[in-house]
């Protein structure tokens, strides 16, 4: 039996809400990255009182949407017929994919507000998760409606969690990071016998990046250099993740023994002569994000031809403060 959904309950204020974006949103970056060709989700459950009943995120392709994994961790505990709002990372789904709706899934509990933070920017699907919930009287908001400090924070954070996603799904072409690591002087080079200079806290933010990226994209003079395993070491990698190891090399110099080392960890190397066909090929094979991982000359050729979407700066200052972070968007790329 369907359940009854009306406004009688009032919306609960901004600051339950603003919590309940915040942990479903680290909810979904926990695991960005294994949800190809799904977008990382999260979603969170309140009662009516602001307490959280379920906080989950979509895992992998195939596997419970992230509203339909919190409904049932709520069913589990007995707790589903206190859900009174809603919260999700991104427009519940309307249409029947390997799941079901989410939108009907939320139909079938009590809930009486849905709060979502982005748009289904997917053109192929129609008819969209909010038009349905609010067809069937349930109050559907936005996080840009929001009314508290936290909301432009979390709205960036919300829309850069899908921002591969909806670059690959409007455009064909994946999202490029470039990870960029600099000493005091500017200089990319470690020194002699060192691979790295940045902290260990910036160590596992590298790490974190090559966790939810679906392929490294880097160039022959770095392998030829430092011959990096280009794996998830500083946290646990995602379950049976397979990355795509994107090699410049116009003129064969990466070893053959590198390239079965590389598979042996896990990696699916591809050679190419050229950046454009690289990015491609990688658009092609549904890559979502691609972080490039290269020396001064690949780096520098990349940024200046303006095939970036974001490029993230480590740089160390000093041995006794922390590495200075800086992320920077590329808001003139077209598709």
């Amino acid at each position: 039996m369907g359940a009854r959904h009306d406004q009688t309950t009032p919306s609960l204020s901004g600051g339950f809400i603003a919590d309940a974006f915040a942990r479903a949103i680290a909810a979904a970056m926990d695991h960005a990255g294994a949800t190809s060709p799904n977008p990382p989700v999260g979603c969170a459950i309140l009662d009516a009182d602001g307490n959280i009943l379920a906080v989950e995120a979509h895992r992998k392709a195939g596997d419970l949407h992230a509203e339909a994994r919190a409904i049932a961790t709520c069913r589990a505990a007995g707790t589903i017929d206190r859900i009174h709002t809603v919260v999700v990372t991104l427009e519940p789904c309307n249409h029947h994919g390997r799941t079901p709706p989410c939108s009907e899934a939320i139909l079938s509990t009590p809930a009486r507000e849905v709060w979502i933070a982005e748009a289904d920017p997917n053109p192929r699907v129609e008819g969209g998760g909010a038009h349905r919930l609010a067809a069937a009287n349930l109050s559907v908001r936005f996080l840009s409606e929001l009314d508290h400090p936290d909301a432009a924070r979390l709205s960036a954070e919300a829309e850069r969690l899908i921002a591969p996603f909806a670059t690959w799904v409007t455009t064909g072409r994946s999202f490029v990071t470039i990870k960029q690591a600099l000493d005091e002087t500017g200089s990319m080079i470690p020194p002699p016998g060192h691979r790295t200079f940045t902290s260990e806290a910036s160590l596992t933010l590298a790490h974190r990046m090559r966790r939810r990226a679906d392929a490294i994209l880097t160039g022959s003079g770095t392998i030829l250099a430092d011959r990096p395993e280009f794996t998830v070491r500083h946290l646990p990698d995602h379950p049976d993740k397979s990355r795509i190891l994107a090699i410049l090399d116009r003129s064969g110099q990466v070893p053959a023994d590198y390239l079965a080392e590389a598979i042996r960890r896990g990696l699916r190397p591809m050679l190419f002569n050229d950046i454009g066909d690289a990015l491609t090929r990688l658009g092609n094979e549904g890559v979502h994000e691609v972080l490039v991982e290269a020396g001064p000359a690949l780096t520098g050729a990349i940024l200046a031809a303006g095939l970036w979407d974001e490029h993230v700066v480590i740089q160390r200052t000093r041995s006794d403060l922390p590495d200075q972070i800086t992320v920077s968007r590329n808001r003139t790329k077209k598709g």
